[in-house]
């Protein structure tokens, strides 16, 4: 109890002198190290301040700078993408020649197959391999070059049709990504400190896997405009070339279908010509018509060998009456009695008269012959020509009546 009643250890003098002391070294020490740590904040202040302002400036720099290259590659993306529509469109009324072409094509191969087929149907020797009929050849393979022709060139079309929209589809995209971007840029531009939406956000930091660099970035649109350019130079020499191949092949068309009437007209002239010198040896015609060579008339050569036929059968009948009578003569003569029986001169005549009037019965009959194989040689031969005159009406009938007036409507347009 007295141990706890016992007053504390007093402290001498230079001890309370130096505790003084050091108590005002320390409060000194503590105090500079605050005025330090406070000048040090305020430098802080400023440098981070200046900083902010600087870097905050620098990013919206940056965000501007941004902007102008979404701009740039806006109007560039827009301008290809004008392009490549009109361009297409332009190629579609291409397209729409082609197939029109395509079509007209088909009538004209149908004419020449049925002039063709039309021609089988031709009889005897007018059944020939004519100048016609290797133009229509030729006529058919042109029309048949020129449908495959357009047909690979329609399919062609088709698949620049394609590219092309799938180019549009592409500077569409890209457009789109950069309006969006364009639109989530003008935003940050327009936040400042003060802007009431500003927020914290957690993972503004965290970096996702399908970021691009900026090089990727431009490469990207970049591509899809030299796509869009190859497109549309592409698309234009192909419309250079339909261009050319529609009037090629018009020309080629026309050509042919030229080169088919001339050789129809020279044949029919032909056919006509042959008919009516046919009709003429016939005799079918009127005089005025004769052609000045003068050929013998069948029928009127006929006619004269009937005639002819006639006097020499009417000949011979007629040297009956004078053979008879010399014969009587003779056989009456021939009992003359005894001496009377005697070769006289009347009996010398009247021997050589039948003899002679024999023997011109029988030239008579030769001739008679000759005349009727002649006879019957005119006839075969008028039957003949009276076939082969059916031969070229029904030939002229098949050239001139169905196959010219079919090509009358036949008329190639330029497409």
């Amino acid at each position: 109890m007295a141990r706890l009643l016992q007053a504390p250890p007093k402290f001498l003098p230079t001890e309370w002198d130096i505790a003084n002391k050091m108590q005002c070294a320390s409060t000194e020490s503590q105090k500079s190290r605050s005025e330090r740590t406070i000048a040090e904040s305020q430098r802080l202040l400023d440098e981070i301040e200046k900083t902010t302002q600087k870097t905050q400036s620098d990013v919206n720099k940056k965000i501007e700078q941004r902007q102008e290259e979404i701009k740039f590659w806006r109007q560039e993306l827009d301008n290809k993408l004008e392009q490549i529509v009109h361009e297409t469109e332009v190629l579609l009324t291409f397209k729409t020649r082609l197939e029109k072409s395509l079509e007209s094509c088909k009538e004209p191969l149908v004419i020449a197959q049925k002039c063709l087929l039309n021609r089988q149907r031709r009889a005897g020797i007018d059944l020939v391999h004519d100048e016609v009929e290797q133009e229509l050849v030729k006529e058919a393979e042109v029309l048949q070059g020129v449908i495959a022709l357009l047909g690979r060139t329609l399919e062609q079309t088709n698949e620049q049709i394609r590219l092309n929209r799938s180019t549009k589809y592409n500077l569409e995209m890209d457009l789109k990504d950069k309006f969006t971007a364009s639109m989530i840029d003008d935003y940050c531009a327009s936040l400042t400190n003060n802007s009431p939406d500003i927020r914290y956000a957690d993972n503004a930091l965290k970096i996702e896997g399908n970021f691009v660099s900026p090089e990727d970035w431009t490469d990207f649109s970049n591509i899809n405009v030299e796509k869009a350019d190859k497109q549309r130079n592409n698309s234009l020499a192909l419309r250079a070339l339909i261009d050319g191949i529609l009037s090629q092949t018009v020309n080629d068309m026309r050509k042919q279908c030229e080169m088919v009437n001339v050789a129809f007209r020279n044949r029919v002239m032909e056919v006509k010509d042959a008919k009516h010198k046919l009709e003429t040896l016939l005799a079918m015609r009127q005089c005025a018509a004769l052609p000045s060579v003068g050929f013998v008339k069948v029928m009127n050569e006929t006619a004269s060998q009937e005639k002819n036929i006639a006097a020499l059968r009417k000949a011979i009948a007629d040297k009956e009456g004078p053979v008879k009578v010399a014969q009587t003569r003779l056989e009456a003569r021939n009992h003359r009695p005894n001496v009377e029986l005697c070769y006289d001169t009347v009996q010398y005549r009247l021997i050589s008269e039948v003899q002679e009037i024999t023997k011109n019965i029988q030239r008579l009959k030769d001739t008679l012959a000759q005349a009727e194989t002649e006879l019957k040689g005119l006839r075969r031969q008028q039957l003949s020509l009276e076939e082969e005159i059916q031969l070229k009406e029904n030939t002229l009938y098949i050239d001139e009546v169905l196959c010219m007036q079919m090509r009358e409507s036949l008329y190639i347009n330029n497409f």
